[in-house]
C-alpha cells in the first residue's frame, strides 16, 4: 500500500516537473476566470456584435447608392406599332423596330423618407445592445460562482488530506508502539493485525482523497478556463471565518437576472411594435440617372458612323406604399407577440419569488452553519484532548488498543465534521453575496 501511495505521489509529481506551481487566492482565481474562460469571452463577443446590429438597422436609414449596367444583343428584334401621325403620316399606323444592341450604364439611389419599421429597429437595436451588457454581467457572476463554489471545494479536500497525514503519522507511530510490545510478548497478535487493517484503511482513504483532490482541481481548472496540466497552489489563508453582514432582503430588481428579464421584456415590446409598423404607409425618394447607347452593332466604343448613338435619361420619383389588406396575417403576428408578452411577465414574477427563495434559505444556512462551526470547534478540541490522553494512558499500559482506536476516530470524524461545516458556510456565504448582487465584491477586496 505504502509503495502504491509513492507511485501516485510519483505520478504528480512528474506531471508538475518543470512547471511552475501556480499559486492561487480566490481573488486570482476569479480573475483568471473572467479573463480567459470561454463564457466571459463570448459574453463580450455578443456586446460587440450588437454594435454591428445597430449599424446594420441604421443603415436602412441613410441613402442607398447603387451602380448598374447591362448590355443585351436581340437576335429577334420587338415590333412596336405605333399612331403615325405623332411625326406627320396622317394617322397611319406604323411599325418600330429597336436595334440588335442594347448597352445601359447608370446610378440610382433610394432614400427612405418614412418607415416606421425603421426606426423601430434602430430602438430594438440599442436595446439589444444593452440586454447583452446585462447578460455579460451576469454571465460574469456565473463564472465567479462556479469558480469560488469549487475553490472552497478544493480547500476542503486539501484539508481532509491534510487531515489523514496527520492520522497517518499517529497511527503509524501506534502500530510500531504494538508491533515492538507484540515482538517482546506484551501484545496479542489480533492487536497487531488490527492497527494494521485500520492502517491500511488509512491508506486506501488519502488514495480516494488524492484522487478527489486531482478530479476537483481540474475542475476548478475548467472553470477558471485554465490548462488541466498547470499545479496550484491554495493559501489556507483565505479560509478564515468570518460573520457575513446579514440585512434586510436585497432589492430583487437589483440583480442581473431580473435586469436581464425586464430588458426582454423592453425587447419583446419593441418586436411587437415593429410588427404593428407593418399597418403604416412607407414614404420614400428614388433618383436614377442612365446613359444608353443603341445600333445595329457592339456599342461599346462605338461611334454613330458606325450606327450606334448613345444618349442620357434620369428620373427622379416619390414611392408611397399603404398597406390595405395582408389577410389578417399581422395581426396574428401582433397577437404572438402578446403573448409572448405575458408568458415572460409570469416569469418574471416566478423570477422574483426564486431570488428571495435564494437570499432566505442563504441566510438561513449562514445562520446554522455559524453554530455549527463553533460547536464543531468546540468538539474538535475535546475530542483531541480526549485522543492525547488515551494515547498517553496506552503507551503506559492504562488504557486499550480499542479505546485508543475509537478515540482516534472519533477526532478524525470532528476534524471532518469541522471542515465540512467550513464549506456549508462559505458555499452559503457565496449564494448571500449573490442575492445581495455583490459578487464582484470577491475581486475588488
Amino acid at each position: 500500500m505504502r509503495q502504491l501511495i509513492l507511485l501516485t505521489l510519483l505520478t504528480f509529481a512528474i506531471t508538475a516537473k518543470g512547471q511552475e506551481i501556480k499559486k492561487l487566492t480566490l481573488k486570482d482565481a476569479i480573475t483568471y476566470a473572467l479573463e480567459n474562460k470561454a463564457d466571459a469571452k463570448k459574453a463580450k463577443l455578443k456586446i460587440e456584435n450588437s454594435e454591428y446590429q445597430i449599424q446594420e438597422v441604421r443603415a436602412r436609414a441613410l441613402p442607398q447608392i447603387a451602380a448598374t449596367g447591362s448590355l443585351n444583343y436581340n437576335p429577334i428584334l420587338q415590333t412596336t406599332v405605333i399612331d403615325g401621325s405623332s411625326f406627320g403620316a396622317d394617322g397611319a399606323i406604323q411599325a418600330v423596330f429597336g436595334q440588335k444592341w442594347s448597352s445601359t450604364a447608370g446610378v440610382s439611389l433610394t432614400q427612405a423618407l418614412f418607415d416606421q419599421s425603421v426606426f423601430t429597429g434602430l430602438k430594438a437595436a440599442k436595446t439589444t445592445r444593452e440586454f447583452y451588457q446585462i447578460n455579460d454581467q451576469l454571465t460574469e457572476e456565473q463564472v465567479i460562482e462556479r469558480v469560488a463554489s469549487n475553490y472552497y471545494q478544493v480547500y476542503v479536500l486539501r484539508q481532509k488530506l491534510s487531515l489523514l497525514d496527520s492520522t497517518l503519522a499517529t497511527t503509524t507511530k501506534v502500530r510500531d508502539i504494538v508491533k515492538g510490545q507484540y515482538d517482546n510478548g506484551l501484545a496479542k497478535r489480533i492487536d497487531l493485525d488490527r492497527m494494521t487493517v485500520n492502517l491500511s484503511n488509512i491508506n486506501t482513504q488519502k488514495l480516494q482523497i488524492i484522487n478527489s483532490v486531482q478530479l476537483q482541481e481540474n475542475a476548478l481548472k475548467f472553470y477558471m478556463g485554465m490548462s488541466i496540466d498547470i499545479p496550484i497552489d491554495i493559501p489556507q489563508t483565505d479560509f478564515e471565518v468570518t460573520p457575513a453582514a446579514i440585512a434586510s432582503a436585497p432589492n430583487a430588481a437589483n440583480r442581473s437576472e431580473y435586469l436581464l428579464l425586464k430588458k426582454q421584456q423592453e425587447l419583446l415590446e419593441l418586436q411587437k411594435k415593429s410588427v404593428i409598423a407593418g399597418y403604416y404607409p412607407t414614404l420614400s425618394l428614388s433618383a436614377s440617372y442612365n446613359y444608353i447607347g443603341q445600333g445595329p452593332e457592339f456599342p461599346w466604343f462605338a461611334k454613330p458612323q458606325n450606327g450606334v448613338y448613345w444618349s442620357d435619361f434620369s428620373a427622379i420619383g416619390l414611392n408611397l406604399r399603404v398597406p390595405i389588406f395582408a389577410g389578417f396575417g399581422t395581426k396574428a403576428k401582433v397577437d404572438q407577440a402578446d403573448n409572448q408578452l405575458k408568458t415572460l411577465e409570469v416569469e418574471i414574477s416566478d423570477t422574483e419569488l426564486a431570488l428571495d427563495l435564494e437570499y432566505k434559505n442563504a441566510k438561513i444556512q449562514i445562520e446554522n452553519s455559524i453554530i455549527t462551526i463553533q460547536n464543531q470547534k468546540e468538539n474538535m478540541k475535546l475530542a483531541n484532548e480526549i485522543k492525547d490522553n488515551i494515547n498517553n494512558n496506552f503507551t503506559q499500559g492504562l488504557a486499550s488498543l480499542t479505546d485508543l482506536l475509537d478515540a482516534e476516530n472519533a477526532a478524525t470524524q470532528a476534524q471532518n465534521n469541522y471542515t465540512a461545516a467550513i464549506l456549508d458556510y462559505k458555499l452559503a456565504e457565496i449564494k448571500l453575496i449573490k442575492s445581495k448582487g455583490e459578487l464582484k465584491s470577491l475581486i475588488n477586496n
